[in-house]
């Protein structure tokens, strides 16, 4: 049986467009489903430039409507896995502010996940950011080798 205190416990992963975001995911849902938890989607849409006219508007719903359609294709992989709690985060602006807002609001979240690009010019913007600043983060930083397989991740889950 799950206690409580590992109930509460979440694991945040940045969802975007991005293959390494499939690596964090799959590590952060198989590491849930084995110790408990909960698994928090997080998209975040940039703001819009001023375009005037209202467009800005338009183009923010629009940004949103997409970020909802990518966290309803990869809550259905959480859902695949089955017996995983997960909940999905919105917000608008920079990824790693919002990130780390998200961290201040939320006293369950526990640890960051993230995932390396397998590009040869270096682990990723978000992951070079985060890992610079991990001495400042009040979490763990979980950091899955992009190039990893779903069944090599699961097999350390």
């Amino acid at each position: 049986m799950v206690s409580e205190i590992e109930y509460r416990r979440k694991f945040l992963v940045l969802i975007d467009e991005t293959e390494e975001c499939d690596r964090a995911l799959t590590f952060a849902a198989w590491r849930t489903k084995r110790t408990g938890g909960t698994v928090v989607l997080m998209s975040v849409v940039p703001a819009p430039e001023f375009i005037g006219m209202g467009v800005e508007a338009v183009l923010r719903a629009e940004a949103v409507e997409e970020a909802e359609r990518n966290l309803d294709k990869r809550l259905a992989r959480v859902r695949a896995i089955g017996d995983v709690r997960a909940e999905t985060v919105v917000r608008e602006g920079s990824a790693p502010e919002q990130i780390e807002n998200v961290i201040a609001k939320d006293s369950d979240i526990a640890i960051l996940v993230l995932a390396t690009s397998k590009a040869s010019e270096g682990p990723g913007p978000l992951v070079t950011h985060f890992a610079n600043r991990a001495h400042l983060l009040p979490i763990p930083l979980t950091i899955v080798p992009g190039h990893m397989s779903d069944d090599e991740i699961i097999a350390i889950c």
